[in-house]
């Protein structure tokens, strides 16, 4: 029986710099949620989810971002940026 793994390499898919980027982003949205600036916190996070579904979208193979397919990357990048907004001016609008 023989078992086949996926093909999987820094060199391949993504560039590590723009993915320690995407990285630093995600900690800063943390620091400042924690600092108490919740709005902010969230359009960082949203803001960086939209850019990087749309990076995937327009330069598809070229692009820094890659994580399964081209269309799968763009729609749950641009949809958890867009979801995000949309859960917190929700929660806004209810109280």
């Amino acid at each position: 029986m023989s078992i086949k793994h996926p093909f999987v390499s820094e060199t391949h898919e993504g560039r590590p710099a723009f993915e320690w980027i995407v990285a630093a982003l995600a900690v800063i949205t943390v620091v400042v949620a924690a600092l108490g600036y919740e709005m902010a916190a969230t359009a960082i996070l949203a803001a960086t989810a939209i850019v990087t579904g749309l990076l995937r979208l327009l330069l598809r193979e070229r692009s820094p971002w890659k994580v399964r397919s081209v269309r799968f990357d763009a729609f749950v990048g641009i949809g958890l940026g867009l979801g995000l907004l949309l859960l917190y001016f929700s929660i806004h609008l209810l109280s």
